[in-house]
């Protein structure tokens, strides 16, 4: 995999995003997790992709809704009403980011002994297609 410095690190901050999301919603919607995971997210998307890059895709004309819903789940979390915040904060990150779940449930599909049997459900769940988005 050919990544640079800052790109190493935006992959590094996206997984600690996740791990504070997990974190989060484990200590039952904890707002400083869940806080540092939304940070934590938005940085690690701007070191991965830029932020030129960063900054069109979330300003595409269809991604209008996803980005909406993004920053008013991230407002919501910080004013206390976690749960409703975090469920507007999940449709936006779908809406955003739903046109790679079919990278993600391709990589599923290549683990060696589970991924055959895993990958044709996950694919009909969601919807997910053969090829990649781009």
């Amino acid at each position: 995999m050919w990544l640079s410095d800052h790109q190493k690190f935006g992959v590094g901050f996206c997984v600690a995003s996740v791990c504070f999301f997990l974190l989060g919603l484990s200590l039952f919607f904890d707002r400083a997790c869940l806080s540092m995971a939304n940070i934590l997210l938005l940085v690690g998307v701007t070191l991965l992709m830029g932020p030129q890059r960063t900054l069109s895709f979330f300003m595409r004309r269809e991604k209008y809704r996803g980005t909406a819903c993004f920053l008013l789940g991230i407002g919501l979390i910080l004013a206390r009403w976690t749960i409703i915040g975090f469920a507007v904060e999940l449709y936006g990150v779908l809406a955003l980011f739903g046109d790679f779940l079919g990278v993600v449930v391709g990589f599923v599909g290549s683990v060696p002994v589970v991924g055959p049997y895993v990958e044709g459900p996950l694919r009909r769940i969601t919807g997910a297609a053969q090829q990649l988005p781009v």
